[in-house]
């Protein structure tokens, strides 16, 4: 089970907590075993060559007790125990204080920018280790003492100064290189641990985003499909309410057409409810322009004083363009029966080079009927708006200087069907 981005920050802050504790007590260790080493030794080299009292005896232990306690800088200044070293080390010989000093220096500065300081004082402390070390073989302080050729002792005190100034700043190198690459792989591990979570959080806002655009398609669909139908049915029951005693035939006929108009209403429905179940390779055809002489022969049987004129060549759209013209005449053929009832209204359908054209234009409304009691949400336009839109059309709804209002959309040439894809 993956961790959450809190519980990992939480993680690391521990795991760092922890490694800055570990380092201050590996650190006080080290100064204090070289700051005992430095004492003893300074007090067995230089007593061993001049003969001192005791209170002079306790103070050089105490200053070579200093000098090794400058380890307790070597993280935050590395070069300041190494030049501790190289400045007492002729009086006081510490091992511990030196090498530790070298591996500090060479494993935490910057390698290649700071490789000359690092080579310069590495340089510097290895030639003086091995000056003391053959000084205090040249020069035992015991003449009973045979001493080896000056060659011997020169290739010893090289060997051991090696040993301990080569060593150390070699291993250094090593580890702070090594180092280096793991909090590089570390840095790299977190960045892509972050940008993953950046690429979850957008998949979830993507995901979010696409459920919202489904639901409004949705709701766009049964609007188009629902309000059309149920608005047809409401006029042709109010008309069956005036009717029903006066003329029972006509009364029967607009029963009969209102229930054509619900099994249609149901039929689009399921269709709607289908197409939300299949993928869209198998979704159903949508109403295309064809179909729009049966819309208006639908809202004329309902009562509606409607004329539809076709102009230029018949093209065909894609489906998706040619149900949108469908849904905008369907919509505007919709407002009529609610806002205008009794009035004339005009359907317009005109192919151009351009594109195609559809418009719903109704006179103002008048007569002895008046508009149907139907129920408006006002999401109709807006929907009609952002389908157009959204194929790259033109869409306008608005009042007309005489009164009328008229709903129109105009879809680009592009979206039309080659005739070579038809053959």
């Amino acid at each position: 089970m993956s961790k959450s981005p809190g519980e990992r920050v939480r993680g690391r802050s521990s795991f760092l907590w922890w490694q800055r504790r570990r380092s201050a007590l590996l650190d006080a260790g080290l100064a204090a075993a070289a700051a005992l080493e430095c004492a003893a030794s300074s007090v067995a080299y230089i007593g061993g060559r001049i003969h001192l009292g005791l209170a002079a005896e306790v103070g050089i232990a105490l200053f070579g007790a200093l000098v090794g306690a400058s380890l307790v800088v070597r993280r935050r200044w590395p070069a300041v125990p190494v030049v501790v070293a190289l400045i007492v080390t002729p009086g006081v010989p510490g091992m511990v204080l030196l090498m530790v000093a070298l591996y500090t220096l060479a494993a935490t500065w910057e390698w290649p920018s700071r490789r000359r300081r690092v080579v310069a004082l590495s340089a510097l402390a290895y030639a003086e280790t091995a000056g003391v070390i053959l000084l205090s073989m040249v020069d035992p302080g015991d003449p009973t003492i045979e001493q080896p050729p000056f060659w011997g002792q020169l290739v010893l005190a090289l060997l051991v100064a090696a040993g301990a100034t080569v060593a150390p700043v070699v291993t250094g190198l090593y580890v702070g290189a090594r180092r280096r690459l793991i909090e590089s792989l570390k840095d790299r591990a977190h960045g892509l641990e972050t940008e993953l979570d950046l690429l979850a959080e957008q998949a979830r806002e993507r995901a979010r985003r696409a459920r919202l655009e489904e639901r409004t398609r949705i709701a766009r669909e049964m609007h188009d499909v629902v309000a059309h139908r149920v608005s047809l049915m409401v006029v042709h029951a109010g008309a069956l309410e005036r009717i029903v005693a006066k003329d029972p035939e006509k009364a029967a006929q607009s029963a009969k057409l209102m229930g054509e108009v619900g099994r249609q209403a149901l039929n689009e429905l399921r269709e709607i409810l289908g197409v939300l179940r299949m993928s869209e390779e198998s979704a159903a055809e949508p109403d295309s322009l064809t179909a729009l002489p049966r819309l208006v022969d639908q809202s004329r049987a309902a009562g509606m004083a409607v004329t539809l004129t076709v102009s230029g060549s018949r093209q065909e759209f894609t489906g998706e363009a040619e149900q949108t013209a469908y849904r905008v005449v369907q919509e505007g053929l919709t407002n009529a029966h609610k806002h205008a009832g009794g009035a004339q209204v005009s359907v317009l359908l005109a192919y151009a080079p351009n594109g195609v054209r559809v418009s719903v234009v109704n006179a103002c409304p008048g007569g002895e009927r008046s508009a149907a009691a139907l129920p408006s949400g006002g999401n109709g336009l807006v929907g009609m708006r952002e389908r157009v839109v959204a194929l790259g059309g033109t869409f306008s709804a608005g009042p007309e200087r005489d009164g009328g209002f008229r709903v129109e959309a105009v879809l680009p040439s592009r979206l039309a069907v080659r005739q070579d894809r038809l053959v």
